[in-house]
């Protein structure tokens, strides 16, 4: 069975937080969570980082974009990861580390 294109999004985002030896998890989706959670919940030097991955340009849904308002307006820092900004992703770990 082929990945999907937001599935390959996803193994890029962990290979690059693996690489910056960011700690991870990746919560499932139960009728026990919290709907539109994001996909990767990280820790940066202290710091919490919220990761929706996204393929082809694509949007989050309007409860994806809730939560992470919420997580930005908590102190926190929530962002949206596709094919096309890997790179923004690992300047955000750099400057989360000080770098």
């Amino acid at each position: 069975m082929a990945a999907t294109p937001e599935a390959k999004v996803k193994a890029k985002i962990k290979k690059i937080l693996e690489a910056h030896h960011v700690y991870y998890a990746m919560p499932v989706g139960s009728m026990f969570g919290k709907a539109g959670v994001p996909d990767f919940l990280c820790c940066v030097n202290e710091r919490f980082l919220a990761i929706e991955a996204k393929a082809n340009g694509g949007k989050p849904t309007a409860l994806q974009q809730k939560n992470l308002r919420d997580i930005d307006r908590a102190g926190g820092y929530a962002i949206v990861v596709d094919e096309n900004s890997l790179g923004y992703l690992e300047s955000m770990i750099r400057a989360l580390r000080g770098l």
